[in-house]
């Protein structure tokens, strides 16, 4: 009978041999995953409000076309003009997403994401973006309604998001300049350009002016919590207001020429 210490030895080069198979196995299977991975993630993720449909490459290399939804059963969709390409690569203890899209980012879009047990940090670079405000369609109710065409022009700077225990907390800020809005419900073309603006800190807040136009909104926020409070008003000059009517009607609360609007 062979001794028990050269049977041992005999198998120790399989059992080497199937570690490495299985090992390299997962190791094709990380770095060669479908795009469509990460495509089933994000509709989940999103709750099917942001699809990336007809998903091509892997998820740590790919592209897919960005449609926004009403979510499940909606019959409302929007497309962005371009395809979206994404590259992953690993930082340090985090990773890098960079995004593309010929229509709206001129350089790509740097989003570093560092994980950890129970939290992590998103660190957003400072790279404008112009987006059509068409998309917003897909979303539904309001926006399918107000059918919003014009240029969606956002700025961060310095923004970082914090997540620990149930928390989120932002620094830096994000701002939103809407450029010569118009809608279908008025022929006023357009009716103006706005801005928003989120600013971090304990509790964020976020401010709302008018660039230029006839339709003047103005209003300011706070988050608290997950929950947005916020007051403003929308109201236009008397010889615009009969043409602005109905958006005013659909923005808010009418109180004689103003149009109040509440959030949270």
């Amino acid at each position: 009978m062979m001794p028990r210490t050269l049977l041992s030895a005999g198998k120790t080069p399989w059992t080497w041999a199937g570690g490495g198979m299985l090992a390299g196995a997962l190791l094709a299977v990380l770095v060669f995953a479908p795009a469509r991975w990460l495509a089933a993630a994000v509709n989940q993720g999103s709750g099917g409000l942001a699809l990336l449909e007809d998903a091509r490459g892997t998820v740590w290399n790919g592209s897919a076309t960005l449609t926004l939804t009403g979510g499940a059963g909606s019959l409302d969709a929007a497309t962005l003009p371009s395809r979206l390409g994404w590259q992953i690569q690993p930082l340090g203890t985090g990773l890098q997403v960079k995004l593309t899209a010929p229509c709206c980012l001129a350089t790509p879009w740097a989003w570093q994401v560092h994980p950890t047990w129970g939290a992590g940090r998103l660190n957003v670079s400072d790279t404008p973006s112009n987006w059509p405000a068409q998309m917003l369609a897909g979303l539904g109710t309001p926006f399918n309604t107000l059918a919003l065409q014009g240029n969606l022009a956002l700025k961060p700077s310095g923004l970082q998001i914090v997540w620990a225990a149930g928390r989120v907390q932002m620094t830096g800020q994000l701002k939103l300049e809407v450029q010569d809005l118009s809608s279908r419900l008025t022929n006023l073309r357009p009716m103006g350009s706005y801005q928003l603006t989120l600013i971090g800190g304990s509790t964020p807040t976020l401010q709302l002016n008018t660039l230029t136009g006839p339709l003047q909104l103005s209003g300011s926020g706070q988050w608290v919590g997950d929950k947005l409070r916020f007051n403003g008003e929308a109201t236009s000059a008397a010889e615009h207001q009969a043409a602005l009517a109905n958006l005013l009607n659909i923005i808010g609360r009418r109180s004689g020429a103003r149009s109040i609007i509440k959030l949270g």
